[in-house]
């Protein structure tokens, strides 16, 4: 179930408009492109692969992709050349797109209400939803940092599910990885997946 909820949840996030977002704009934005994303999944008639293509056109400058495959590796990232770090910030994106992708078959007509946002430290706000299915529902927090001291201008940089991040979930797979492999390994283990 877990995996389903992270699918969605990506799902949801990946709606979001094609430039970065105001503080202001988070929330109407958000629930703006999530109510879009709702009628495309819905659609039938739309193939899978256009459904993905569609949703993941209007999401790339939303997410820092960079900040986040850093997060994710965590203290390795000081250790890495800057063409591992290029490397690795390619691979995670792939993987992130790689994964939504391929569980667009899960959704299966659930509603997202969007409760508001809070802001736990000036530079930071989330966006909290919650994911309704037929029988459960699940708090998702779709985390927003201020990508600019000089300008109004964030970006997303992790996904809450039920109290669990995203980010920490991936480090945690990585960190366990690296204890006994390298990691080139890590790479060359990513490049075969994607």
């Amino acid at each position: 179930m877990l995996k389903k909820l992270i699918a969605l949840s990506l799902l949801f996030v990946f709606s979001v408009s094609a430039f970065a977002l105001t503080k202001s704009e988070i929330e109407p934005e958000m629930r703006n492109k999530i109510d879009k994303v709702l009628i495309i999944l819905k659609d039938s008639k739309i193939h899978k692969d256009s459904k993905a293509k569609e949703i993941i056109n209007i999401m790339d400058s939303v997410f820092d992709y960079s900040l986040m495959a850093k997060l994710s590796i965590g203290r390795t990232w000081k250790e890495l050349s800057s063409e591992q770090q290029d490397k690795f910030i390619k691979l995670f994106t792939e993987e992130l797109k790689n994964s939504y992708v391929s569980k667009l078959d899960l959704y299966t007509d659930e509603l997202v209400n969007i409760l508001g946002t809070k802001e736990p430290k000036s530079n930071r706000v989330e966006l909290q939803t919650v994911l309704v299915g037929k029988s459960d529902k699940y708090e998702i927090n779709y985390k927003f940092y201020q990508a600019s001291k000089d300008e109004d201008i964030w970006l997303i940089y992790d996904v809450e599910l039920v109290g669990v991040s995203i980010i920490q979930t991936y480090r945690q797979q990585y960190a366990g990885y690296l204890k006994e492999n390298s990691f080139d390994n890590l790479l060359e283990l990513m490049k075969n997946k994607n």
